[in-house]
């Protein structure tokens, strides 16, 4: 199935921006499910339903440089879905 980006940013943050940006869609989530992203000139609001389903992946690429690590979180539903995947149990610490 073919992708298309509908908001994409990228830039260089401390751990504390970092945290303020992932505790402001956490909020977001507790509260209405609406979340905002903007950057760049740009902005998209997503409405996230009740449920999804949630994307933990931890990944080290290797390659022609130093090795690369990454931390990447993802929350997938389908439109007008308002069903989830099943619980696997995630403890984040």
């Amino acid at each position: 199935m073919p992708e298309t980006v509908l908001f994409e940013t990228e830039s260089r943050h401390d751990r504390h921006e970092i945290a303020a940006h992932l505790r402001a869609v956490a909020d977001k989530l507790d509260d209405d499910g609406e979340v905002t992203l903007a950057g760049g000139g740009e902005s998209l609001t997503m409405q996230v339903p009740a449920s999804a389903t949630f994307e933990v992946k931890a990944e080290r690429e290797t390659g022609s440089g130093p090795d690369e690590l990454s931390v990447e979180f993802e929350i997938e539903w389908n439109e007008g879905d308002e069903t989830g995947g099943a619980d696997a149990g995630l403890s984040i610490e």
